[in-house]
């Protein structure tokens, strides 16, 4: 389908209203050009280089700006699409200098103390997954003296896996790091599944079987628990202390999409194994029904038919949603006339809600611009985009160290002792993040900490305490019927 420019006139006179993207989503080269002018005002809320500001992450975090730390992550993610879908490399300096300067040196781990206020193991995930993109790409290396981006991956994992918490629910991962934070006590399906991610991504890069069986365990657990169901709804999370049965079942666009990533990777690491298969279709299809209702991308969760009200964070998810299903086509072809079309159609709605000159809205299905703007906006409308050229010749498919994949690696990235150190030296603010924090909390004593953290926390947390469950009720009732599991 060609988009361009197109004038919509008033009912009653020839005052123009609204113009489109202008775009043809059928030619490469238009969908570059038109990616181009998007990612430019994209880049324009990062000033990460500016005199004063801080390296690779986005104004915030709030009250300072709007972003938390986890999204500068995400960014870097989006930029890495950026340069492998386009082979533009205005911003590849930026990209690669923002992973490394955030990695937190020496341990290079992702968990910078400067963040612990809101370190969760979701935002040190979406920086491990965005390292581990690069690594897949073959995206510029950083010098010898700098991390690698595989080593980079391998670090987030491993502390993460030294995390799974077996002592409540059975296991899992917590939200949150820090026992001082809210939502410590909450287990959600965005942690768990960025951690199966990161381990089937690591298993096919590596051909390491470790990772597979942990990236099984993973998604055994997260089925277990009932924050899978059996017609492939992916639910929020629950609370420890209810050993996480009071499960919150808020579903938001990302968690499906990278839960879907994993298991195409699963899927091809295993050479078509018809157990991922069947998991992968299932899971795909109910994606597409849920959150490409009419063919567009939307936020249930929090994008109602009346008013949105989404969260920073929330209005960012769309671009990952895309950006991750159209890697899973690379990887897994039987999902891809499931996911495909939902991506193309969807991208015409998201071209209608932006302006000519790139500054994209929110909302994807009104036919046209809704003035909602921000990050978060601009790399869903470039996630959108670029996801449209998958199918070039010219983009390959994730690497491995086999097929040309060239980041150096290290296996026991994220444990060694200068890590433990910063742990369990005596606690400040700064420092109650880290691996080996579990292993302090037994010391503390968490009986009587839980007992005080019992407040109710999910991905979204203010949302959730800031709108009644009535509304999240009306938008999951939206739905479709989903389809048999298999």
């Amino acid at each position: 389908m060609e988009i361009r420019v197109v004038w919509a006139l008033l009912a009653l006179g020839t005052a123009p209203v609204h113009a489109a993207l202008d775009v043809d989503l059928q030619s490469p080269a238009s969908i570059k050009t038109a990616a181009k002018g998007i990612a430019a005002n994209l880049m324009s809320y990062y000033h990460g280089l500016d005199p004063g500001q801080t390296p690779g992450i986005l104004p915030g975090p709030p009250p300072n700006g709007d972003y938390y730390w986890w999204e500068g992550g995400a960014l870097w993610g989006t930029m890495v699409d950026y340069w492998h879908y386009t082979n533009e490399t205005e911003y590849n300096f930026e990209t690669e200098h923002s992973l490394t300067f955030q990695a937190n040196s020496p341990q290079n781990n992702y968990m910078p103390p400067n963040w612990t206020a809101s370190l969760g193991n979701d935002d040190q995930g979406f920086w491990g997954m965005s390292a581990m993109l690069a690594a897949e790409n073959n995206f510029q290396n950083p010098p010898e003296d700098q991390p690698q981006w595989l080593a980079l991956a391998q670090a987030v994992f491993n502390t993460q896996a030294a995390r799974w918490d077996t002592e409540h629910c059975g296991g899992g991962l917590r939200w949150q790091i820090p026992f001082s934070n809210n939502g410590y006590n909450y287990k959600n399906a965005i942690a768990n599944g960025i951690l199966f991610n990161l381990g089937a991504r690591l298993a096919r890069y590596t051909a390491n079987e470790t990772y597979a069986k942990w990236a099984t365990k993973v998604w055994d657990w997260t089925e277990d628990v009932g924050y899978i169901d059996p017609e492939w709804n992916i639910y929020d999370g629950g609370h420890v202390e209810k050993n996480c049965t009071d499960i919150n079942k808020a579903q938001f666009s990302y968690t499906a999409a990278i839960f879907i990533q994993g298991l195409g990777f699963m899927y091809n690491y295993t050479n078509a194994s018809p157990m991922w298969e069947a998991r992968l279709k299932g899971l795909a299809s109910r994606t597409v029904e849920v959150f490409f209702q009419n063919g567009v991308a939307i936020e249930v969760a929090c994008e109602l038919e009346t008013h949105v009200q989404c969260t920073t964070d929330m209005l960012s998810f769309k671009g990952y949603l895309h950006r991750f299903l159209a890697q899973t086509i690379q990887v897994a072809q039987p999902v891809r006339d499931i996911v495909l079309p939902a991506l193309r159609t969807s991208a015409e709605g998201m071209a209608k809600g932006c302006n000519p000159d790139g500054t994209c809205g929110f909302r994807w299905n009104t036919g046209s611009y809704d003035g909602q703007t921000g990050a978060g906006q601009q790399m869903n409308a470039l996630g959108a985009l670029m996801s449209l050229l998958v199918v070039e010749e010219y983009v390959p498919p994730p690497l491995t160290n086999a097929t040309g994949g060239t980041s150096v690696g290290k296996a026991d990235a994220g444990g060694d002792p200068d890590v433990e150190q910063v742990v369990l030296k005596p606690l400040t603010t700064a420092d109650k993040a880290g691996a080996g924090i579990l292993t302090l909390l037994g010391l503390l004593g968490m009986g009587a900490y839980m007992a005080f953290m019992s407040a109710d926390w999910g991905e979204g947390a203010k949302w959730v305490d800031n709108h009644p469950e009535k509304e999240i009720a009306a938008a999951l009732d939206t739905h479709l019927a989903p389809p048999a599991r298999v």
